[in-house]
């Protein structure tokens, strides 16, 4: 037996016999919930065949096979889930926004080019080491990523319309953080990015760190918006992320060791191997990125020359980098460690042609060639990792 309540507050009865096709039999009869014989029927059904609480009608001209009989009483209602605060969820969705504008992979990049070079200059310097300078070195990377945070931030204020198309995860592009908000965090990073460094690094550093949120802002920025040059836009980003991230690192921990600066054969490796990485991260960066170029008139290598033509450009300087890096430990044996750099380069570089060809062998489709400039980037890291040791 079944019975449905409608949305008439009124019962229908139906006696099935499981075993049998026979018709169902359906009674309608008016009820009130809250009447004492709508509280006997609900207790019979524990006792009856099978008595099913619905918030629809249902009916059937013949009555399912069952392996056995239901004994069960379903109730459903409409009672939403309390949520939880709404407060506590807009400042969730806020630092989930922010995390997103900051560009995550680029942090790691930034974090990982200085900690590499601050562990460079330790190891050189062992002697010199203080505890009373973590609290500076700490100070220097916080500074280091607000300047990141102010140079992506820029760079999404003025590209919404193209995110929408190639990038529509981002904060601003996805209706996450609004242009006002994204104006306020970015000042805020310059502004706190200088404090850092003006207090505590010297007009030196001071004025690399100017030059940055400068160039950074040139690229992006009307009416010079240098992203529109293919060449002017990838030395702006060989610049930033190679040179002067490697050598202001450096430079200033050695001041702050209490050290002049000099170039040494590793540190000048380092500097020049991340300038060209840097290259190619700017000369691939577009790959994915071809189909809102091209609709909104942005001249980009890989719009002009192909796809195609710019993966295996960029494959072929990183060959290049690791080959200089092979050679170099092979023909300097006295400044870089053999057994590192020779089996590292080898395996990163063989690991970058079987890329290159699962890149080919998937036709340049988007989602090979997204994983393909990620790929780029882990490379990128890897080799941040192997620097303090060679």
């Amino acid at each position: 037996m079944e019975l449905s309540l409608s949305h008439s507050s009124s019962l229908t009865i139906s006696a099935v016999t499981a075993p049998c096709n026979t018709y169902s039999i359906q009674t309608k009869i008016p009820v009130n919930p809250k009447c004492k014989s709508f509280e006997l029927l609900l207790k019979c059904s524990k006792k009856g065949p099978s008595l099913g609480l619905y918030s629809s009608r249902i009916g059937s001209k013949h009555a399912p096979k069952r392996s056995q009989r239901r004994n069960s009483i379903w109730a459903s209602s409409d009672i939403g889930a309390a949520g939880s605060d709404p407060v506590l969820n807009k400042v969730s969705a806020f630092k989930d926004a922010c995390w997103r504008f900051l560009r995550p992979h680029t942090i790691r990049g930034t974090a990982l080019g200085s900690v590499a070079l601050v562990g460079r200059a330790l190891i050189e310097n062992s002697n010199l080491i203080k505890w009373s300078l973590l609290l500076k070195a700490f100070s220097g990377l916080v500074a280091l990523i607000c300047g990141n945070g102010f140079i992506v931030g820029i760079n999404q204020i003025y590209d919404v319309g193209i995110d929408k198309v190639n990038k529509p995860y981002l904060p601003i592009a996805a209706g996450d953080l609004s242009v006002q908000s994204a104006w306020s965090l970015v000042i805020f990073f310059a502004v706190t990015g200088l404090l850092i460094v003006g207090l505590n690094f010297g007009p030196f550093i001071t004025s690399l760190y100017s030059l940055g949120l400068f160039l950074g802002t040139i690229y992006s920025v009307p009416p010079l918006r240098m992203k529109r040059f293919p060449v002017a836009a990838f030395l702006i980003i060989a610049t930033v992320r190679g040179f002067l991230l490697n050598f202001g690192v450096y430079y200033a921990t050695r001041a702050a060791l209490g050290l002049s600066f000099e170039w040494n054969a590793p540190v000048a490796f380092i500097t020049t191997f991340v300038t060209l990485f840097a290259l190619v991260i700017a000369v691939t960066k577009d790959l994915p990125d071809v189909e809102g170029d091209r609709k909104f008139q942005i001249s980009t290598l890989a719009t002009k020359l192909g796809v195609r033509n710019i993966a295996f450009l960029g494959s072929g300087l990183l060959l290049v980098n690791y080959i200089a890096a092979i050679l170099a430990a092979i023909y300097t044996p006295q400044a870089f460690r053999r057994n590192l750099m020779i089996p590292a380069h080898l395996i990163l570089a063989s690991c970058l042609i079987f890329q290159a060809w699962v890149l080919e062998r998937a036709n340049y489709t988007k989602e090979a060639i997204s994983g393909f400039y990620q790929f780029i980037w882990n490379l990128f890291y890897a080799e941040y990792a192997i620097f303090p040791f060679i």
